[in-house]
């Protein structure tokens, strides 16, 4: 019964599902969506009341806010998956008809109810206290009139009420519970001895004729499934690329711009001498500034072992004239873009001429260079190949509508789209459904080519992205449908079969004898593993199957023997040493354990309660918009 429980009130996706019917937000909650939904393309429908990709996506808005709260890490990835998304809409699905439920029932939030829970909601404490200016004021900031808000504090309240008021009436005595609780806290100490059917295949001689016996008489096991050969045409943004070009001066530019991105973990070292020039200067002043920077540099590059002393004197960098004009080390991005491309074109020890920046008139010393460079003739040959696939991608972007209509108006051959589109029309050997769908990755395709109107009605399928910037569209050459094989091609793996059955029916056979010697005390000593301690939670490195069994070995009387056998691996013996009782030992946990267990009670009682009312409502769901990567 626990593990039933478990199944709604654990994991991610239940906490999204409850988060999109409570109150996790208040002020900022889940039911402003509700206000802003339009007239859009619907997700889904209530009873015909549509939900509207706006109201879906603000859901999806606040579900990532409230995941992220909680501090999860919020993945593109999972916002994109299937479970993800038809989670969200459940929840928004659930809160109509709970919605309508209040609405058939009478629900109603009394005003001194409302008024207290506003009163005591954090947002609008100000030291301790509510206050009104708070209050007025985040209103405002989210477009809320107080009646507005206050309305859909009502309608959040009263949902939670409902949610709370079924969780209430759920009461079971602790006696009663105690039973399941125990069981569920128990720990075992346990061993473990396998008596494994590969022992025994040597013993085991398997006749021809019960090989032809057992092949006549399960010959609807032995089906070859139905193959196809077929004709595909793949339109990709890989294959693209040899069809567009970058020039070596795009490769340049875009290097130019990103050029932060190539940098490597190269830092330099540098100081620096500034004659600053005011923004607002006159062409006399900037020429005085001018001529001053450029006799210091005279003195600079006479006198090397000078700079320091040069830039403690006269540099109007505050900053950095105290320590000489050490500027430290920085990477690219972090001066200005003269700066930096003279600093970034400097050998250490070396004294730049004048360079004019929006400041002033830097004179630059380059003192280090730690870390390594990716300079334009190392990265070239990688960015004109990213620059050509972002080119082949936006022409696959182009051509991929072109090339669906295409393949569905000239659905009886697709020699039309080879050569529009200059692909390649390839054959395939003979394959099985999952035999497509491992190759080309997508079930949808697969599904497609044993329809009937492309297997009977020789028609192309639709083009089917199988993967991203790839689009296939293909037809069926030949089709063999599904037969018997014959008995030479099956005999082999029959053979072994027989012979893994009989071996473990004389692993049982020992199994069940020593079995039987041991509950009756006699001296066997079987080569039993070391004794572990398992829950049903941990398993301590024992077998799926093992703990399976572990638990059904009843312990009246210890030391505890039990036996299985599992498929044709052999037969298990089972030895439960000493058993504990976690929760007699300790009290509090009991006790928590016993409100853990109300409240999966009273979940459970919620998600029956809503799967009820569901039942009742007409819903239909848009798969297409709600799968759809654009939402």
């Amino acid at each position: 019964m626990l593990e039933s429980l478990r199944k709604h009130t654990q994991g991610w996706m239940a906490k999204v599902i409850l988060a999109l019917i409570t109150i996790p937000f208040a002020l900022f909650g889940i039911d402003s969506y509700l206000n802003q939904a339009g007239g859009q393309v619907a997700v889904a429908k209530v009873d015909g009341q549509k939900i509207s990709l706006q109201e879906y996506s603000n859901a999806v808005e606040n579900a990532r806010n409230y995941m992220q709260s909680q501090g999860q890490k919020v993945e593109s990835a999972l916002l994109e998956s299937p479970a993800f998304k038809q989670s969200v809409l459940n929840g928004i699905i659930t809160r109509r008809v709970v919605e309508r439920a209040m609405t058939d029932y009478r629900f109603k939030i009394s005003d001194e109810q409302l008024s207290q829970h506003i009163l005591g909601m954090p947002e609008f404490q100000a030291n301790g206290k509510f206050s009104e200016e708070t209050y007025n004021q985040l209103l405002s900031q989210n477009k809320l009139t107080p009646a507005k808000f206050e309305q859909g504090v009502r309608k959040d309240l009263a949902v939670q009420q409902v949610r709370d008021g079924l969780a209430n009436l759920v009461f079971m005595p602790k006696k009663v519970a105690e039973q399941s609780l125990m069981s569920e806290f128990e720990q075992r100490e346990v061993t473990v001895f396998d008596i494994k059917a590969a022992d025994f295949m040597n013993q085991v001689e398997i006749k021809p004729e019960q090989v032809q016996a057992y092949y006549n008489q399960h010959k609807s096991k032995f089906i070859a499934p139905a193959k196809v050969k077929i004709q595909f045409a793949l339109l990709s943004a890989a294959g693209l690329m040899g069809q567009v070009t970058v020039s070596d001066a795009e490769v340049k530019q875009y290097y130019d711009e990103n050029a932060a991105k190539f940098q490597g973990n190269e830092q330099r070292q540098a100081s620096h001498i500034l004659i600053g020039v005011n923004a607002n200067a006159t062409p006399e002043e900037k020429a005085a500034a001018k001529q001053k920077a450029e006799m210091i540099l005279q003195q600079a590059k006479a006198n090397p072992k000078s700079f320091e002393k040069l830039a403690i004197e006269n540099s109007q960098d505050t900053g950095s004239a105290a320590k000489g004009g050490d500027l430290g080390s920085f990477g690219r991005g972090a001066m200005v873009k003269p700066f930096e491309d003279a600093a970034f074109s400097m050998k250490v020890g070396e004294i730049s001429n004048l360079v004019e920046s929006e400041f002033g008139y830097h004179i630059i010393k380059l003192t280090g260079v730690t870390g390594e460079s990716s300079d334009f003739d190392t990265v070239k040959t990688n960015i004109k190949a990213e620059l050509i696939f972002q080119k082949a991608q936006a022409k696959y972007a182009e051509l991929a509508d072109d090339f669906g209509n295409t393949v569905y108006e000239q659905s009886g051959s697709l020699d039309p789209v080879a050569k529009k589109f200059n692909v390649q029309v390839q054959t395939s050997p003979d394959m099985t459904r999952d035999e497509i769908i491992k190759f080309f990755k997508s079930e949808r395709f697969a599904t497609m080519v044993f329809s009937d109107e492309v297997l009977k009605d020789k028609r192309n399928t639709e083009a089917v992205e199988v993967s991203a910037n790839n689009l296939v569209a293909g037809r069926v050459v030949s089709y063999t449908p599904e037969a018997p094989r014959n008995f030479d091609e099956v005999k082999g793996g029959i053979e072994a079969l027989l012979k893994s059955e009989a071996a473990s029916k004389l692993a049982k056979q020992k199994g069940e004898a020593v079995l039987a010697d041991l509950k009756a005390g006699k001296a066997v000593d079987p080569d039993w593993i070391t004794p572990v301690t398992v829950d049903r939670k941990n398993a301590q490195g024992l077998t799926d199957a093992v703990m399976r069994n572990v638990f059904k070995v009843s312990t009246h009387t210890l030391p505890a023997y039990y036996g299985f056998n599992e498929d044709n691996k052999g037969y298990t013996l089972l030895k439960v040493i000493a058993v504990t009782q976690k929760l007699k030992e300790d009290p509090q946990m009991a006790d928590k354990a016993y409100r853990v267990y109300q409240s999966a009670l009273g979940a459970e009682m919620s998600y029956a309660y809503v799967a009820s009312l569901k039942a009742k409502k007409e819903i239909q769901v848009n798969p297409k918009v709600l799968l759809s990567n654009n939402n």
